[in-house]
């Protein structure tokens, strides 16, 4: 996957600004129930965020590396114990997708 741009990057965390995390990672980390529904909102929404709930900054960082490996997603932005992920659909669901839908904030 090619590294996303500076511009797709600013873009994506405007509209990533909106959002509020639909799935949260907590002390088990990484399960596979936890990766299924990653996968499933990636492809659903494309760019989402995920809160990790583990109080050490470094273990925190390293699930968001080990989500976004497991995932193939690409990770846009990190705050506190939100991460913000991005993974484009094989095909896009203009209902779902969380580009489409906030299209008008990238304009």
């Amino acid at each position: 996957m090619a590294a996303l741009s500076i511009q797709e990057r600013k873009r994506l965390r405007q509209i990533g600004h909106a959002l509020n995390p639909v799935v949260m990672l907590g002390d088990k980390g990484l399960t596979e129930a936890v990766v299924e529904e990653l996968n499933r909102a990636l492809n659903d929404h494309e760019l989402i965020k995920v809160k990790i709930v583990a109080e050490d900054r470094e273990e925190r960082a390293s699930l968001i590396e080990e989500l976004s490996a497991q995932t193939g997603a690409e990770v846009v932005q990190k705050i506190g114990k939100i991460a913000l992920i991005y993974k484009k659909a094989a095909k896009q669901n203009a209902k779902l997708s969380n580009l489409v839908r906030h299209a008008h904030l990238s304009n």
